[in-house]
């Protein structure tokens, strides 16, 4: 290495920044009284050298310096306090975990690189889709396409999600949440401290170089860990999820060629306790700014969502959290231009499970969540997450089969709210299969048919199983990857829910941007949302009820026509008739069911009803009549005026008579 210039450097931003000039600008954190510096390595070799930093170099406890004369081509770099090494967790983009390290038996060794690759967005840029309008869907970017029947080229990659555009544009996508695609160890290591433990300087992860300071080397992995929860390397996209040596360029290829296609894509980031908050949001600034993602789904207890939801720079930027405070965020004087926040929690998911497996007393949970809605945030609706069941273990399994994790089947949440339909697992019994995807299309209706923002978890759409493995995360096999052969097996599924989201997008009135008022505010005639039993405009909801009808009214996509809706759902064992609410001048006609019930109307009284199967779904649409033929009147035919009578074989003038 050439002879190196350093000189005094800028506190901010923390981590190596390339400038345009080639220098570098090295700030990290250090709030002991131990020596610190950085670390360079000469790419595949041994070779290093370390630079200390000057006493002189100190603002508070960050050690800044600038450095002219490193080939950011050639060299990576670590930090070090004392004697441990340090990987620097603001670094833009890490070495060491390119290849995914199933199997592996010795922690890798990881470093920092510098990155400042130019990339031609080709003027693409956020999509800002309001919440109303979204239709989401969450994968994990590795198990979605990472089985051979994904018939993508680049298998378990960010190129693969590219591969897979058209399938989700075909769907009705046009929101993808990933969940953790950023830098993590995905082995769990034994006799390794945790990150936390080593280490706790405020922005710095610990981390010991084995190989360099001689440690002995740790036991094989315990484990993997395929999702990421934990704490991780925030500001780099995950090296492993790369088809090439590129992973940030490929990463932002991908946020191009979705929004391209009209896709946004929201970010998952999970935080332990450990992580400072200020910290938390220099890692979402940078996202938003280098890769212009769309919007962030933030986990973690300690996460500052006040601090977060009340940054500028996140005015128009969709913000997700489990829970937060609106009146802190928005106080009685806040003018809310843009809805970016949304509650993602599973409310929705508990209830409308009890529901669709028979619960008693559930209908005034089903009424809440088909009409909740919030002027000031939106609401995130699911019927299954990368968490618990899958949609098709749902309505397959009573209880958790984790056995293969190595826990003793003591992982994962025992509250499933599940019904296996008769019998555990996989069946070829007729009955009990055709029940299975009856009630799945009912949970589809559900989610589709209510005004939140419905999310599907990947291979839902068409039964994808984990053979009622509800905690696969540490499943990098065929249990926790999609497979897409379910698009053979269950073709009626896919069809169903593609239906199910055009239907929902050519109609308003399911997917309003206000909340729903139980009065005739569109001028039909009708309230635009009420509630029927059996008898039309009479509800019961009493205990054992478990059959309801739901009528919206509204206005069509012209803005002009009248739009009516009605939602049969019977979630009983028994059939039941429901008399159907008339409407003047239209006529119920079927949208789409999930079972063949039977819909008898008389035009001439405008009436009619509905007999639902047990535990099935209709959705009926009011259809315009005919306008009635009018008849001409009758015209009486009149004499001339010098037309003739005949008397005998006399003829006279009829004037003369």
């Amino acid at each position: 290495m050439k002879k190196l210039k350093i000189k005094n450097g800028q506190p901010y931003p923390l981590g190596a920044s390339l400038n345009v000039d080639g220098s570098i600008n090295f700030s990290m954190v250090n709030d002991t009284n131990a020596e610190c510096g950085i670390i360079l390595y000469r790419k595949g070799v041994e070779q290093r050298e370390r630079i200390l930093f000057d006493k002189s170099c100190r603002v508070g406890n960050i050690f800044c310096a600038l450095i002219e004369g490193i080939d950011s081509t050639r060299y990576e770099y670590n930090f070090f306090v004392g004697d441990k090494v340090l990987v620097d967790t603001y670094a833009k983009r890490i070495v060491g975990n390119e290849r995914w390290r199933r199997g592996e038996l010795k922690r890798p060794f990881l470093r920092g690189s510098f990155y400042g690759s130019p990339f031609d967005w080709q003027g693409t840029a956020q999509l800002h889709i309001p919440y109303n309008e979204s239709v989401m869907y969450c994968c994990n970017v590795r198990s979605f396409t990472k089985h051979g029947s994904s018939r993508v080229k680049h298998k378990g990659t960010f190129e693969g999600i590219i591969e897979k555009i058209p399938y989700l544009k075909e769907l009705g996508i046009n929101a993808l949440e990933l969940m953790p695609a950023y830098e993590f160890e995905e082995c769990e290591w034994d006799n390794v401290e945790s990150i936390a433990m080593t280490h706790t300087i405020e922005y710095q992860v610990g981390h010991i170089d084995a190989r360099i300071e001689n440690v002995e080397e740790p036991a094989q992995p315990r484990r993997l860990n395929c999702w990421g929860y934990k704490e991780a390397f925030y500001f780099a996209p995950k090296a492993s999820f790369a088809a090439g040596e590129d992973a940030s360029l490929e990463f932002k290829r991908m946020v191009r060629e979705l929004h391209k296609n009209g896709i946004e894509l929201i970010m998952q980031f999970y935080f332990p306790p450990n992580i400072k908050q200020s910290y938390i949001l220099e890692i979402l600034k940078h996202w938003l700014l280098e890769y212009r993602i769309d919007g962030f789904h933030l986990k973690g207890e300690r996460v500052p969502m006040t601090l977060i939801a009340t940054e500028p720079l996140f005015a128009h930027t969709k913000l997700m959290c489990e829970d937060f405070s609106l009146d802190e965020i928005y106080p009685a004087s806040a003018n809310l231009q843009c809805k970016n926040l949304a509650y993602y929690g599973d409310g929705f998911m508990y209830d409308m499970r009890r529901y669709l497996k028979g619960d008693g007393a559930m209908l005034g949970s089903f009424q809440h969540h088909m009409r909740n809605y919030d002027q000031r945030c939106g609401i995130i609706n699911y019927m299954a997450n990368y968490y618990g069941f899958t949609l098709a273990d749902l309505v397959s399994y009573d209880h958790k089969h984790n056995e293969d994790n190595g826990e003793g089947n003591t992982d994962g949440t025992d509250y499933n709210c599940s019904w296996n339909c008769g019998v555990e697992g996989p069946s070829r019994k007729k009955a009990i299969t055709q029940l299975r995807h009856k009630q799945m299309k009912n949970a589809l209706s559900f989610l589709f048919m209510a005004q939140g923002t419905p999310l599907i978890f990947a291979g839902d759409e068409f039964g994808n199983s984990r053979y009622g493995n509800n905690n696969c995360y540490c499943q990098d096999n065929e249990v926790g990857w999609v497979d897409w052969r379910g698009l053979t097996k269950n073709t009626d599924i896919f069809e169903y829910v593609k239906e199910l989201i055009a239907f929902r997008k050519s109609h308003p009135i399911v997917h309003l941007d206000d909340a729903m008022t139980m009065l005739d505010r569109f001028g039909c005639g009708y309230p635009d949302l009420s509630y029927h039993g059996e008898e039309a405009w009479k509800l019961k909801t009493d205990a054992g009820n478990r059959q309801i009808g739901i009528m919206y009214c509204g206005r069509g996509l012209d803005g002009g026509s009248a739009d009516y809706i009605y939602i049969a759902s019977n979630m009983h064992w028994n059939p039941h008739r429901f008399a159907l609410p008339s409407i003047a001048g239209f006529e119920w006609t079927k949208a789409f069911e999930t079972a063949e019930n039977e819909l008898v109307t008389d035009r001439e009284k405008n009436t009619g009803y509905i007999d639902i199967s047990p535990r099935s779904v209709s959705v009926l649409v009011g259809k315009k009549l005919p306008e009635p033929v009018k008849k001409k009147p009758a015209v009486k035919k009149q004499m001339p005026a010098a037309a003739k009578i005949r008397r005998g074989n006399k003829v006279a003038d009829l004037e003369t008579l």
